[in-house]
């Protein structure tokens, strides 16, 4: 399990721009038991811990002053709309013999025949599901293997998913997650719209041809 270290926030309001300057983030402890607490912790060690474990995985929060380490999951960040920088960080402390709810991203694995082989296009129905575990229980991320899909008649639905028997997926299971889509479609509206354009240019230049020939035959009966 990962540990990230805090301090508790003595200025509230003020000063967060000047401490978000010194490479730290204003953040929030709170949960079952456990009286709000306002944190701040080190901006690169967050963004390390947040790439490994996103937002379902349970790490340890060690606050400096009070000298206690508490079960967290990082429940809501928020971010700079400009920069993309994290601002703010909430640390929820959940109950451990309580199942949760979190979101879920998707992983897709392997490789399909239908796009190797047959020059399909992968369709990514569903990125991410909503599932309900015990906290320590949550997963990271969760793979699908998109190998299964062989054909263009082939998809993998929430049924499909493998999942640790501990955890359950809240989406309904004949929903599809992922498919292969072939290539003849896209070709066939642009084959279409290529025919329709010569034929427009034949047309065209056989009337201009044809206008050409009366206009001499005028003359010469002149």
């Amino acid at each position: 399990m990962f540990t990230i270290s805090a301090k508790i926030r003595k200025k509230l309001k003020r000063g967060l721009n000047s401490l978000r300057k010194k490479g730290r983030i204003p953040a929030v402890l709170y949960g079952r038991k456990v009286k709000s607490v306002p944190l701040e912790v080190d901006y690169k060690d967050f963004e390390k811990i947040f790439r490994e474990v996103g937002e379902s995985s349970l790490i340890s929060l060690k606050i400096e002053d009070e000298k206690k380490t508490y079960q967290v999951l990082i429940h809501d960040i928020q971010k700079d709309p400009i920069s993309g920088k994290f601002i703010h960080v909430d640390f929820y402390h959940p109950s451990l013999t309580q199942k949760t709810e979190a979101v879920i991203p998707l992983k897709f694995v392997g490789e399909s025949e239908a796009v190797k082989n047959l020059g399909g296009t992968l369709v990514k129905s569903i990125l991410e599901v909503e599932v309900k575990a015990l906290p320590q229980d949550l997963p990271h991320e969760i793979e699908v293997d998109i190998s299964k899909i062989k054909t263009f008649d082939d998809h993998i639905k929430i049924a499909d998913i493998k999942v640790p028997s501990k955890v359950e997926i809240l989406r309904e299971k004949d929903e599809i997650v992922a498919s292969v889509v072939a290539p003849e479609e896209e070709e066939v509206e642009v084959s279409q719209e290529s025919k329709t354009e010569e034929v427009q240019k034949e047309t065209s230049k056989e009337s201009q041809e044809k206008a050409q020939e009366e206009s001499k035959e005028e003359e010469k009966k002149k």
